[in-house]
């Protein structure tokens, strides 16, 4: 090749790599927007939406830099899901996270295209948000809990607790789609071990407030909350009434117990935030939901609140203690 053959074919490479190079730079430069559909306010979940941005930080991504967060918080009521989850859409968000089921529920009304990323939602595939945990199929993917499963492990750890417990109140959310079934597994359970269940429904905070009243009424020996980010926003509140009437506690999660519960069995929630940015990284670098297969927790935690126990005259056995992950004290 002569050498004016030779210039020519270098200009005409290098016009080729200098829009690829560009495109390659914008590429890397993009500021990717994140929806954030929680069922609850921003109070109350603050520490799942620092998880979150962890998790982010971990995989290079800083807030106001790279990413934006849209953030949409329902405030409790499920209602309005729809319409926060609409306005995601409509901001043409890369990605929504939604938290719990109702959330991912209503994203998934909202768009067929945009991917999900569900962050502890409650059986996902009897919930109808994936075809199966393996290979989700749609646009949907993320973590899901076993909250329904380890409904009877509660209702055991709860009669160690309290040995003579003879009726237990459970507050259910008539709006949550894995409550029915969470609270057939606590019925049978707790019909094995001899002890009866009064299902309390709330709705609202004022339900929750009557609910409460009506338990005492029923004379329960203890309360088991199932998880509902209703119930997480008013778990200060749940928990101070609890106290009041001297009921020992039940509850899914730690957060419960760190605000004044008596006990709580199962995953961390912060965690699976944590991790739904693994998600949404391989999401934002081109990987389909479909083909992302669905987490579910390995681990599982026994938290007691022994300042509770204390306040309520409640004597918690050394061996309970022992099979605690962490102790209040």
């Amino acid at each position: 090749m002569n050498n004016r053959r030779k210039l020519v074919v270098a200009l005409g490479a290098g016009a080729l790599a200098a829009p690829l190079a560009c495109l390659a730079q914008q590429q890397r430069s993009k500021v990717a927007r994140i929806g954030l559909l929680e069922p609850t306010s921003a109070s109350s979940s603050a520490n799942l939406r620092e998880a979150l941005i962890a998790g982010l930080r971990e995989l290079g991504y800083v807030e106001g830099k790279n990413i934006i967060i849209e953030e949409r918080w329902a405030e409790g009521n499920y209602e309005r899901l729809p319409a926060l989850a609409a306005e995601l859409v409509r901001l043409k968000v890369d990605v929504i996270v939604a938290a719990g089921t109702p959330a991912p529920q209503a994203a998934q009304q909202a768009t067929t295209t945009i991917p999900i990323v569900m962050a502890a939602a409650s059986d996902a595939v009897d919930a109808g948000l994936v075809a199966s945990l393996s290979r989700p199929g749609g646009n949907i993917t993320g973590l899901t809990n076993l909250n329904v499963d380890l409904s009877s492990k509660r209702v055991e750890l709860l009669r160690v607790a309290v040995p003579k417990l003879s009726r237990v109140a459970v507050l259910v959310n008539p709006g949550h789609p894995g409550h029915p079934d969470s609270l057939k597994i606590i019925q049978a359970a707790a019909k094995t071990a001899g002890v009866s269940v009064s299902p309390l429904r709330a709705g609202t905070v004022s339900q929750i407030e009557a609910a409460l009243v009506e338990m005492t009424r029923e004379r329960a020996g203890a309360l088991m909350v199932l998880p509902d980010p209703l119930f997480t926003s008013q778990r200060r509140r749940i928990a101070e009434l609890a106290t009041k009437d001297r009921l020992p506690t039940m509850f899914s999660n730690r957060e419960y117990v760190e605000d004044g519960g008596l006990m709580s069995y199962g995953q961390n929630p912060a965690e699976h935030f944590q991790r739904a940015a693994t998600y949404i990284d391989k999401i934002l670098k081109g990987a389909r939901p479909a083909d992302l297969p669905v987490e579910q927790p390995t681990q599982f935690e026994l938290v007691i609140n022994l300042k509770t126990a204390k306040a309520i005259g409640l004597t918690i056995s050394q061996d309970l203690l022992f099979r605690a992950d962490r102790v209040i004290e």
